[in-house]
């Protein structure tokens, strides 16, 4: 019957053609290509998608954790960044504040060293102050006695009496005084 449906071979009087294959082998080349592509869509092309999907799959999520890792070292960077101006910052404030207490101390010091120059001045002006009263007394002292013993040489009387003798030197230095004065008030004028 399949000789009927199909004739397998050719009639007697024509040569088969070496390059054309007889019709049933095409039909069951065509069959078998059929179920051959049939098998392979139901079974190797759904092994090939979950490879596929797998696989993009595992590429989409190590770029997600890529992107992921990106972003924690990007807001790692950004948190290093700005402890990094936060420390700068401190530091100039630090740094500020030194300068601010450096020049207050200095100016204490120099306040100190002002107050403790002031006192010593003082302190000089007043023993020079002392001294000179001192000097003044024992200069007086001293003139007087060399006065009275002059004046009683030229005099010629004794000049013995305490009180004549003192009221005698004053009245010298006394006028002493008022010559220098006179003296200095007429150097200064001119």
């Amino acid at each position: 019957m399949l000789t009927l449906v199909l004739p397998l071979t050719e009639a007697a009087d024509e040569a088969p053609s070496p390059l054309l294959p007889h019709t049933a082998e095409i039909i069951f080349g065509f069959v078998f290509l059929v179920l051959l592509a049939i098998a392979f869509a139901k079974v190797v092309v759904p092994k090939f998608e979950k490879a596929y999907a797998d696989r993009t799959a595992a590429i989409e999520g190590g770029m997600n954790e890529a992107k992921q890792a990106q972003a924690e070292a990007k807001a790692a960077l950004d948190k290093y960044n700005a402890q990094l101006a936060e420390a700068r910052q401190e530091a100039a404030k630090i740094r500020e504040d030194a300068r601010e207490q450096g020049a207050q101390i200095i100016a204490e010091m120099r306040e100190q060293a002002n107050a403790e120059a002031e006192r010593i001045v003082t302190h000089a002006r007043a023993q020079i102050d002392a001294e000179r009263t001192q000097a003044v007394a024992s200069l007086r002292g001293e003139v007087g006695t060399m006065a009275t013993t002059l004046a009683g040489r030229i005099v010629g009387e004794s000049l013995e009496d305490e009180a004549r003798q003192r009221r005698t030197v004053e009245r010298f230095l006394a006028e002493l005084e008022t010559s220098e004065s006179a003296r200095q008030a007429v150097g200064t004028d001119g």
